[in-house]
């Protein structure tokens, strides 16, 4: 998702050509500055992003609660089988 930010370069050419700057190098150094922060941008998340990101998260952390409390009863189920089978086996005198 790209993102939308404005980056006034006339204004910034005149803040370096203020510093000492010619023409060139100021016009040049805005120029990196905006392709530096243009590359960045592409790169950054979105609060869209980060919804999106968590929510599926969530659902993920619901499903594995679920897997784990199924495997949870199937293991105790067999438990349970396993020792009715082991007092059947040895009845009490």
């Amino acid at each position: 998702m790209a993102i939308a930010a404005t980056f006034d370069t006339h204004t910034y050419v005149k803040r370096f050509k203020a510093a000492g700057f010619s023409e060139n190098q100021a016009e040049e150094v805005v120029t990196a500055l905006r392709e530096v922060r243009d590359s960045k941008l592409d790169e950054m998340a979105t609060k869209g992003d980060i919804k999106e990101a968590k929510a599926e998260l969530e659902t993920k952390i619901a499903d594995a609660k679920a897997e784990t409390i199924k495997w949870m009863f199937g293991v105790a189920a067999g438990q349970a089988v396993f020792v009715i089978t082991i007092l059947k086996m040895f009845p009490a005198r």
